[in-house]
């Protein structure tokens, strides 16, 4: 797959925020040609399927200005600089949920959208819920509302396209999944 891969020739940044950095790269593409590239840098986040012993999934419904409605999510956030993903992932579920739990399982981390940005999500399934004491509150410019949904029944809304966001989809089939074939977390 190397003979695949381009070579930058410059790189310019065009935008700087506190979430995101977007740059326009000039690159060689394998035949010799060249082209530009715009590139939305992300430092990453972190997802929690979090499952209670009734097997319901806790989702938080939030409207997301860039879509346009609100969104069922499982709880998510951006990793702080120097955070792991089972940090921010445990952070975010005492945060978005109310909730930690003793259990964790890694389900796996993918691209969200490898055309243009470079951003990886993390996803973990949580069990042996409990209420946190004095938690966390979501961060100031959230407005959300918490629900739990059994888990079979978030897997027919994602086949049904009831479920848009990519990353609650993806951990909601792979939890689905790692619960199917018996695979458990380990306590933290």
């Amino acid at each position: 797959m190397e003979e695949l891969r381009e070579r930058t020739l410059a790189s310019s940044t065009v935008f700087e925020g506190r979430i995101i950095k977007v740059k326009v790269d000039r690159v060689a593409l394998p035949d010799g040609r060249e082209s530009d590239r715009e590139v939305v840098l992300h430092g990453g986040a972190a997802a929690v399927v979090a499952l209670d012993d009734d097997r319901r999934v806790f989702v938080v419904e939030q409207y997301r200005y860039a879509a346009g409605e609100t969104i069922l999510e499982i709880p998510a956030g951006k990793l702080d600089p120097g955070e792991s993903p089972l940090a921010c992932a445990e952070r975010e579920l005492e945060e978005e949920a109310g909730v930690r739990a003793r259990s964790w399982l890694p389900l796996g981390a993918f691209l969200t959208s490898p055309g243009f940005s470079n951003e990886v999500v993390h996803i973990f399934l949580a069990t042996g819920l409990e209420r946190a004491a004095g938690c966390r509150p979501p961060d100031d410019d959230e407005s959300l509302t918490v629900r739990r949904i059994p888990l079979q029944s978030l897997k027919r809304m994602v086949a049904s396209g009831l479920v848009r966001d990519a990353k609650t989809a993806t951990g909601i089939l792979l939890a689905a999944d790692a619960m199917e074939t018996g695979k458990r977390g380990a306590p933290v």
